[in-house]
């Protein structure tokens, strides 16, 4: 499969030919068969052991598929008297910068640490100084275990488990020693947590509306395997009595049985996502992943439960991990608008790509059509994503180079990604602002922004020129890697606090140079 064609995934259609396809649609209205995936829709998170890579990395990912900020920063380390007192907010977390607290509420105080790590300051915190990384989706769960009694949402549990440990295991250890203290009262989440030896997928629940606590479970992926979360509980059988690859917290099964969730005497085993959530424990995007990476295995999508994770056939690169984040599965026998049948008629495949990703012409198609019919299986890349993150932890190299975060904005089907490594200690200005709401020319996010909505306008054209663009740019990435890698090894040698510097100003002055190179992008986009 070639990488970087962008055609492989997104049939081209000019702008009048879609507009013909609407406009033939204008007297009738709509009616389609949805998948019934999770109604969280949004967010997807791949996970691939070290064994599993082509270079011995660990990898976690995340997409924030969903109306948050994208202003980023970084989030320097510091240290605190005694007695000192963390603030955990809770609310809207969609502000247009790093001071803007008006849609979030205080949500309760906690002894603050001695000393905090620098971390990368994303919507969900993303990875700290120590190359711990860390990726989210969202899953709901059991709508009765809803709590507004604790004072923690996942993006404070996120960022105090990077401002305070180094590794997995103390990080989840961390998170679950604060949810029974202080309380979880955020929806069912998912966090996939990475260092440089290993990646766990952990998900997380209320106790209940009256209970200040919360039920959650953790599972390490094997070394040589792969898993992705993508809103649905997943995790399954849990055997406790192997910590190397299980936790939980002490009320995983106890709460189970008080609801009514599981029987022990039924003889049925305890699975965590039977219990906790009772849909389907899998969707589109975890079958289409582990069947990709694995078909070996030959995989049902109709089947009851998949593996929870599996090793795939071949090793991955990070690079195959960044292609899956642009499948939108176009040409597949899951592009949903592929066997789109009007008054009994197959119609000619539409752009798969752009209505499952833009809500605004799904909607229009909704509304006008009443005898089509078609399956929507939901992509990986969509129209309404702010950020997303690949996240590569390496044992070989120092924290500060072995960690880094490949940063990309909006639909992840059209930007390049920017190199962000774990020893990096500012970004660009630029990055400091964002709304997705609101355009801003000195917002770094908007430069991509713009570029995405206005390639729908004229798909056949600005196509090929985001292609262009992308493959230069991920081709420059991979290609300086190896020489800006040994050059900042040889300084931290000498001064850690030099490869430092240099690594800072190396992602600084790619984002600057790719951040200029999107608003060019844009403007000729806009001419044709």
């Amino acid at each position: 499969m070639n990488r970087f064609s962008l055609s492989t995934y997104l049939p081209k259609w000019t702008y009048l030919s879609l507009l013909f396809v609407i406009l033939s649609f204008t007297t009738v209205g709509a009616q389609w068969a949805v998948e019934p995936e999770n109604s969280n829709d949004s967010c997807t998170s791949i996970m691939v052991g070290r064994l599993a890579t082509t270079d011995g990395s660990v990898i976690t990912c995340h997409t924030c598929d969903a109306y948050y900020r994208v202003w980023v920063d970084i989030k320097p380390a510091a240290d605190y008297p005694e007695g000192a007192v963390n603030t955990i907010y809770k609310g809207a977390m969609h502000t247009k910068f790093a001071s803007d607290t008006r849609n979030l509420v205080v949500a309760g105080e906690i002894p603050q640490a001695r000393h905090t790590y620098s971390f990368l300051n994303v919507s969900y915190p993303g990875m700290n100084e120590h190359q711990l990384g860390i990726g989210e989706t969202t899953f709901g769960g059991r709508r009765e275990l809803r709590s507004q009694k604790g004072i923690f949402q996942i993006e404070e549990l996120e960022r105090l488990a990077l401002e305070r440990t180094t590794n997995c295991r103390d990080a989840i250890k961390l998170i679950g020693e604060l949810v029974a203290e202080y309380g979880y009262c955020d929806s069912g989440e998912c966090i996939t947590i990475v260092d440089p030896k290993e990646v766990w997928h952990v998900e997380i629940m209320g106790a209940g509306p009256e209970t200040c606590g919360g039920v959650w479970a953790a599972v390490r992926i094997p070394d040589d395997h792969v898993g992705i979360s993508a809103n649905i509980c997943r995790i399954s059988l849990l055997d406790l009595d192997n910590p190397d690859y299980f936790m939980a917290s002490e009320n995983v099964h106890s709460l189970a049985i008080e609801k009514g969730w599981w029987d022990p005497d039924s003889g049925e085993p305890f699975k965590f996502w039977k219990a906790y959530s009772g849909g389907k424990p899998f969707g589109i995007r975890e079958y289409w992943v582990l069947n990709q990476l694995a078909p070996s295995l030959k995989l049902k999508y109709d089947a009851e439960e998949l593996p929870f994770t599996v090793k795939p056939d071949e090793k991955v690169s990070v690079q195959q991990v960044m292609e899956m984040y642009r499948t939108t599965y176009a040409g597949s026998e899951y592009d949903y608008m592929k066997n789109l049948t009007v008054n009994g008629e197959v119609t000619p495949a539409l752009n798969a790509w752009m209505l499952n990703s833009n809500r605004n012409l799904k909607n229009l198609l909704n509304a006008l059509h009443p005898d089509a019919v078609g399956q929507r299986f939901r992509p990986i890349a969509v129209e309404y994503c702010a950020y997303s993150t690949v996240i590569q932890s390496r044992d070989w190299l120092p924290d500060a180079i072995g960690g880094i975060t490949w940063l990309g904005f909006d639909n992840p089907a059209l930007s390049p990604r920017i190199p962000i490594y774990a020893g990096c200690t500012e970004l660009p200005r630029t990055f400091h602002v964002g709304d997705k709401n609101e355009f801003r020319r000195d917002s770094a996010a908007w430069a991509f922004r713009r570029v995405a909505k206005l390639s729908y306008m004229n798909w056949a054209v600005s196509s090929k020129m985001i292609e262009a663009t992308l493959k230069k740019y991920e081709e420059k990435a991979f290609a300086e890697m190896p020489a800006i890698e040994k050059k900042a090894l040889q300084l931290h040698q000498e001064n850690p606090e030099k490869s430092r510097e240099f690594l800072t100003q190396y992602s600084n002055d790619f984002a600057r140079t790719l951040v200029q190179k999107y608003w060019e992008l844009g403007d000729r986009i806009l001419e044709k």
